[in-house]
């Protein structure tokens, strides 16, 4: 009776968390392309402005606000959504999973980062935003503007990985840091963006809702896996 009982509890948890998930990602898409919406009808135009232009001299657009390193700064911070640096932090990561002939958690973040690149390159063929004019750009930008890549791309590998790290932790404490740690730097990662002239700030809330969102797909469709193949962890 009482293994009736939590068999009943655990599939009843197991429905639970597959629902809840499977809304928030819902929710996150239909926020996704409501926001896709309000930018093609312009409502939008006015904030991003004024959050742009905020961010460089009254006297002089041409210069970002704060002393003169701050643009560097921000230049080797944003190289961290970068295609470069996203790549060899994947590489490097599925090395060491290789090692540990972890292969669940290799396809994990394979999925995850390249999949996050991928979709983010079809995005932006099929939304099409111009970079933002307003200022001139700190940093050289190729591609159309939303959703911002190095924001969504960030968002997916470091949210992936912080969630991996966090999992394998015994202490709450460890679990918070890597989590913690992983939305500081998605966020700079996306103001760099801005503040270097190269995304409206829209482009950047759309990356962080794309690429958490396909994290958070990630993530679920590797617990179901290991759910069925019996390794809760």
């Amino acid at each position: 009776m009482r293994k009736r009982l939590d068999l009943r509890h655990y599939t009843a948890l197991h429905e639970f968390r597959i629902l809840l998930v499977l809304g928030i990602v819902l929710v996150g898409i239909w926020g996704f392309f409501k926001l896709a919406g309000e930018i093609n009808e312009g409502e939008t135009t006015a904030i991003d402005t004024a959050l742009l232009l905020a961010l460089r001299n009254p006297q002089d657009p041409s210069q970002a606000i704060g002393p003169l390193w701050m643009s560097e700064m921000m230049r080797d911070i944003t190289a961290l959504g970068g295609v470069a640096v996203l790549g060899l932090l994947g590489l490097s990561v599925c090395g060491y999973l290789a090692l540990l002939r972890r292969y669940d958690l290799m396809l994990l973040v394979i999925v995850s980062v390249g999949g996050a690149i991928l979709l983010n390159f079809l995005l932006k063929l099929g939304f099409d935003r111009p970079r933002p004019d307003l200022v001139p750009h700190l940093t050289e930008a190729y591609q159309t503007s939303f959703p911002s890549g190095h924001s969504m791309s960030s968002a997916a590998t470091y949210l992936t990985l912080g969630a991996m790290l966090a999992r394998i932790q015994p202490r709450l404490r460890l679990k918070v840091y890597f989590l913690v740690l992983a939305i500081v730097v998605m966020v700079l990662v996306g103001f760099s963006r801005v503040y270097l002239g190269v995304h409206w700030p829209s482009d950047v809330l759309g990356g962080w809702a794309a690429g958490a969102i396909w994290a958070l797909v990630c993530w679920m469709a590797a617990w179901l896996i290991s759910q069925r193949h019996g390794n809760p962890h």
